[in-house]
């Protein structure tokens, strides 16, 4: 993939990475995607629905999710990877399996989306650099089987800052291009509700590091907390979150409900005057 593909940065339109989860147990559609068939649909309709990119997953990340062997990461996504090449929707593949990444990547993949930040494998970062393709490093605290057991910061975006800084020396020391980082503050990943929304009220803070920032808080427990919703009645908390990122610097959302938090990211585009020529 070209990297003008997925612009980013000041002045350029929020992007809107839409979900695929070719799971059984995601906390959101675990299930519904039967097989790849069904997976490749679901993508079509997010990239008709105004997806700039797709993020195709084979491991549910939810906490306490159990981890999945790469082969059968690889069974359930690489099909997917393979019938979307004919999309000019970019692909991100949501792993952080090396070889997982190594084979989507040869199918045409544009992006890993790492939620360990290169710590889950010691051959990512050079499946990486060897691609030479954009790389989200993600925070999270401890493993999505422990990591909502009593999270502590001395400062939660400090925190995560540091955290940043030394993942992108390391994939930068590793061949990783400085330019294709983005960086992912893992909302909802070894967090507290009160996290979360520092998260979100702080996050223009993390633009001081240079590199893109992308969000994902999409139908979280967070937003359940806060409206004491269940999953699947959180889109308008959704938005709202969806609408305070983009205000607050996110060059991209992570979300289940294209069509309509794109719409969302597009009127909060125009409030800052984002992607507009006037």
């Amino acid at each position: 993939m070209e990297t003008e593909t997925l612009q980013v940065g000041a002045g350029q339109k929020t992007l809107v990475m839409g979900v695929v989860n070719v799971t059984p147990d995601s906390f959101y559609d675990g299930g519904r995607l039967a097989g790849p068939a069904e997976a490749v649909a679901h993508a079509q309709t997010l990239a008709a629905d105004g997806a700039d990119l797709l993020d195709i997953g084979g491991e549910s990340s939810r906490p306490g999710a159990e981890p999945v062997p790469p082969a059968e990461e690889m069974a359930r996504v690489l099909p997917v990877c393979e019938r979307l090449q004919a999309l000019p929707t970019p692909v991100s593949i949501d792993t952080y399996h090396a070889e997982t990444a190594r084979r989507a990547l040869a199918l045409g993949v544009s992006m890993v989306n790492d939620i360990t930040a290169l710590r889950g494998d010691p051959d990512m970062a050079a499946v990486v650099a060897g691609a030479g393709c954009h790389c989200v490093l993600m925070h999270m605290q401890g493993a999505p089987r422990t990591m909502q057991r009593d999270p502590r910061y001395d400062d939660v975006i400090d925190d995560i800052a540091a955290f940043f800084e030394e993942r992108m020396a390391f994939a930068v020391a590793e061949g990783v291009r400085e330019e294709a980082i983005w960086l992912d503050p893992g909302f909802g990943f070894g967090k507290t509700v009160d996290h979360n929304l520092t998260i979100l009220r702080r996050l223009a803070e993390f633009k001081r590091l240079g590199r893109p920032i992308l969000i994902g808080t999409s139908n979280k427990s967070t937003i359940g907390a806060v409206l004491d919703l269940p999953v699947q009645e959180r889109m308008e908390g959704t938005a709202a979150t969806v609408a305070v990122a983009v205000c607050n610097g996110a060059d991209a959302v992570r979300v289940h409900d294209v069509r309509a938090m794109a719409r969302v990211a597009r009127m909060s585009d125009a409030i800052i005057k984002r992607g507009r020529d006037d």
